[in-house]
């Protein structure tokens, strides 16, 4: 018998304002950034009870934290920040981190930039 499909939580379209990047301009006027992130959890919901799953409501405001905090230089930096934000959690088995970037100033015209890491904590 396969064993079950982990249960999930994700939290999908975060936007913040905040001021990462490399260049000097990006650290003083401020772009958008997109956040989603999907967590793969230890176990489903034993309850009814918040205590039994991620508390999405704290989780939303720890990564709204993580990206408006201290800037840094590579959004990948920035998705290993919120990794570990979500693993900090112990109903979090693992978790895949996308940031976004959409108004990131390309020498080509695109939509979007975005880089998506996974994570999982060790065993």
């Amino acid at each position: 018998m396969a064993e079950p499909t982990p249960d999930r939580v994700r939290l999908s379209g975060m936007r913040f304002r905040a001021t990462h990047g490399v260049y000097d301009f990006e650290r003083v006027e401020a772009q958008d950034f997109v956040v989603d992130v999907d967590c793969e959890l230890e176990r489903p919901a034993e309850s009814d009870e918040l205590a039994s799953t991620v508390d999405y409501a704290e989780l939303s405001g720890a990564i709204a934290a993580d990206v408006t905090g201290q800037p840094v230089n590579l959004i990948e930096t920035l998705a290993e920040r919120i990794a570990a934000t979500c693993l900090s959690r112990p109903q979090v088995r693992a978790v895949q981190v996308t940031v976004h970037k959409p108004g990131a100033r390309m020498p080509v015209e695109l939509t979007d930039i975005a880089v998506t890491i996974t994570r999982r904590r060790p065993r």
